[in-house]
């Protein structure tokens, strides 16, 4: 025995804190930015028009790690690829920190998308540490310290932003992330990869993967329909919260992001339910929790705080349906051969990050043109179609029909 397994040969529950607050704290990286706009735009001399830059590249440098560089799991020692990527991660944050013009804001922008996929990377790792009787309660886990980082990094940045100003939030985040690297150094296993191919081979592969490999295409389109509703909601709502109707101020809405937190309690759940073989029902579920959450604010009622409340209780019902839906997806395709499960991951994240940007972008043009209630029928429209497509997996397993790998 080891320090990373218990007897029985499980993942030791410390690995799996450790596991779930870096994947929290290294994707966190990508949103800090996001309420902080305003401020380095003005600092670096960005103009507003441009100041969607900011976010953007942090969303294409990600994107483009996912696919070029997640895979190198499946190739490269993951240790030593991680403590690699959190080098450059810690880089570019600290270049953050310290630029006082545009053009260098911007490619740090960049480069911390691409060192952040660090966090896609240690998600097969503890997939791979697990025995298959309890992979799904391990990645769920994992995943939920990924989801409270996403969550959690927006609001935190305001808040050391409105104290010691955005400079701050990148200068801390570069430390807590150099710390971080050393850490996982020392305390991860080595794991690696039996494959030999080229570099080449290997992104040459993800199109095979792609067309011959049934429950990924699946779990994407699936997922894609979900982080679509749920960018949507979360680009969405902040404007409705600060509009006439609800008056709240910017640490209000920080603080109503905060209690739709809770809802990745939904993750851990969802992998427990995989790994007793209830994949399918449980998927079903996800998505009749996310349609439920867009329907709620359409019944609110005239009472603000009432109306306020019940917004509250439709973000953690989405945040539930869409945190366990992720889950359940990874648990689907990490039940595949361990060497590929890297670029399956890469291949998995890449596509539903596609769904999330046409939900963020929808979303605020039609909220923008046709107002609250027909962005709340377009969320809705989003998880309604992952269902129906649902519905043909559920009519094939109720055949006897199961998709091949």
């Amino acid at each position: 025995m080891n320090h990373h397994t218990t007897p029985t040969g499980d993942i030791a529950p410390g690995m799996v804190r450790l596991l779930a607050v870096s994947a929290g704290l290294i994707v966190a990286n990508l949103y800090y930015s996001q309420t902080l706009v305003a401020p380095i735009a003005a600092s670096t001399g960005l103009s507003l028009d441009a100041a969607g830059l900011i976010v953007t590249l942090t969303q294409i440098g990600y994107a483009l790690g996912l696919f070029f560089i997640v895979p190198l799991g499946d190739l490269l020692e993951n240790r030593q690829l991680v403590f690699c990527l959190l080098l450059g991660t810690a880089a570019a944050l600290a270049a953050a920190a310290l630029s006082s013009s545009a053009w260098l804001f911007l490619a740090s922008s960049l480069g911390i998308g691409l060192g952040s996929v660090a966090a896609q990377v240690l998600v097969p790792f503890a997939a791979h540490l697990s025995p298959e009787a309890t992979r799904g309660q391990t990645v769920g886990k994992v995943v939920s310290g990924l989801l409270l980082g996403i969550m959690l990094a927006r609001p935190a940045a305001s808040l050391v932003a409105d104290h010691g100003g955005w400079h701050t939030v990148f200068g801390a985040a570069a430390i807590i992330v150099m710390v971080l690297a050393f850490v996982l150094r020392t305390r991860l296993p080595e794991r690696r990869p039996s494959d030999s191919m080229s570099y080449l081979g290997l992104i040459g592969s993800l199109r095979s993967l792609f067309a011959n490999t049934p429950v990924l295409r699946r779990r994407a389109a699936y997922h894609a329909a979900m982080f679509g509703c749920f960018s949507l909601f979360w680009t969405v709502t902040p404007m409705m919260l600060a509009s006439p109707a609800f008056h709240l101020s910017q640490t209000g809405i920080a603080i109503f992001a905060l209690v739709g937190v809770s809802g990745a309690v939904a993750s851990p759940i969802a992998g427990k339910l995989a790994d007793r073989g209830h994949t399918l029902p449980a998927t079903a579920f996800a998505m009749l929790l996310a349609i439920t959450g867009f329907a709620l604010p359409l019944f609110a009622p005239e009472s603000r705080n009432a109306a306020l409340a019940l917004l509250v209780i439709a973000s953690i019902v989405i945040d539930m349906g869409v945190a366990g839906n992720m889950v359940l997806g990874q648990r689907a395709i990490f039940a595949l051969p361990a060497e590929v499960r890297s670029r399956l991951n890469g291949l998995y994240f890449s596509l539903f990050f596609v769904g999330g940007a046409v939900g963020s972008a929808s979303g605020g043009w039609v909220y923008s043109q046709y107002g609250w209630q027909a962005a709340l029928l377009l969320g809705m429209a989003f998880p309604a179609l992952a269902l129906l497509y649902w519905a043909g997996e559920f009519t094939a397993s109720a055949k006897g029909v199961r998709e091949t790998v």
